[in-house]
């Protein structure tokens, strides 16, 4: 059982999404691997405060091309799409968690590249901003 303390402290850091932050910052750091590690995460929180002013740009480890080269791994074929399935997998081994089940091209089965990279995109928007939504 948690002490008064104790339960306060957890609930300021799911609060603050402190947890988050921190295993972000680490993983970036941990994939870097900057000369300076230091400078490196002033920098990164640097970066993550002008894009929670902003609402873009935030500092993530994947891009782009990340995604097109996460998508063709799952595109074998070359057919265009992936399954379902598969975009459900992805998504959640980029270690989103909260992304739509069901987007353009589910019924069908046929999840297009570019249909995954926007909510790729805004999954990966939702997981970097590690911060307390103002």
């Amino acid at each position: 059982m948690q002490s008064p303390l104790e339960r306060e402290a957890a609930e300021y850091l799911t609060e603050h999404q402190i947890l988050e932050l921190l295993d972000n910052l680490t993983s970036t750091l941990l994939y870097e691997r900057p000369a300076k590690p230091v400078e490196f995460l002033i920098d990164q929180l640097e970066k993550l405060k002008v894009a929670r002013q902003t609402k873009k740009d935030y500092p993530c480890l994947f891009d782009e091309s990340n995604l097109d080269t996460v998508f063709g791994i799952l595109d074998t074929t070359k057919q265009g799409y992936i399954t379902l399935r598969q975009y459900r997998e992805a998504l959640k081994t980029l270690g989103i968690r909260d992304f739509v089940m069901d987007p353009l091209g589910a019924r069908e089965d046929k999840i297009t590249l570019a249909t995954f990279k926007n909510e790729a995109k805004t999954g990966l928007m939702n997981t970097c901003s590690t911060f307390k939504t103002l």
